[in-house]
């Protein structure tokens, strides 16, 4: 699986090649570990752009294929996301993720793995950082940034999203600059820390995950 997503970050595109963005679907995973059947809930919601109206939402759950083991969630979490978005009306112009992009030790994060396989725009924005060191201090406003790296290479970077909220790991998932995937995760902030496309996915895989309609 390490070298699969090797073979997968090698074809992460970290450059824009987006086209038109009227469609923004978001996805999230959520899971118990008290559940015997060891089910991936996956919720993925539709919006449009530049409303953010709620298009559409659909949900999935399938049984895990392997165990939780950090750094491999994408073989994990990656066929109840797909399914989800298969069960959309429309498939989207860019997509964003609960999770990370390029900021992962193999680069291919669970926004990358999903990014390469069905060949769409994608961004990472993660709750919490998985690797890397910021440049320098974050500052306390709203909408600063600094950029994340590991090893010298710029994986990510740290967006403060609200006043005295921690900041959100933003990471190029596949065909989206570290700028415009910034750009984006901004430009769908409303009154929350997180996206709309993430928060609205977030709040809907917890309801396919109690067994409710979406």
């Amino acid at each position: 699986m390490r070298a699969r997503q090797a073979a997968l970050a090698a074809r992460v595109i970290r450059a824009d090649a987006l086209g038109p963005v009227r469609r923004i679907a978001g996805v999230d995973v959520s899971a118990s570990r008290f559940d015997p059947a060891r089910r991936v809930h996956a919720a993925a919601v539709l919006l449009e752009w530049p409303s953010l109206a709620l298009l559409a939402r659909a949900g999935a759950s399938l049984p895990a294929p392997l165990p939780y083991i950090p750094g491999l969630l994408g073989f994990r979490e990656a066929p109840a996301v797909m399914e989800a978005l298969a069960r959309l009306p429309e498939r989207p112009d860019l997509l964003m993720v609960d999770g990370q992009g390029i900021a992962h030790p193999r680069r291919c994060g669970l926004a990358a793995h999903l990014g390469v396989l069905l060949d769409l725009p994608s961004i990472g924005v993660a709750k919490s950082r998985l690797i890397g060191a910021p440049e320098g201090p974050l500052g306390a406003a709203p909408g600063a940034w600094v950029r994340l790296l590991d090893g010298g290479e710029v994986v990510g970077a740290l967006l403060r999203s609200r006043a005295r909220a921690n900041p959100l790991l933003v990471s190029i998932g596949h065909s989206v600059s570290l700028e415009t995937a910034l750009g984006w995760v901004r430009a769908t902030l409303r009154r929350h820390r997180l996206p709309e496309p993430t928060r609205l996915a977030h709040a809907a895989a917890a309801m396919v995950r109690r067994g409710e309609a979406l």
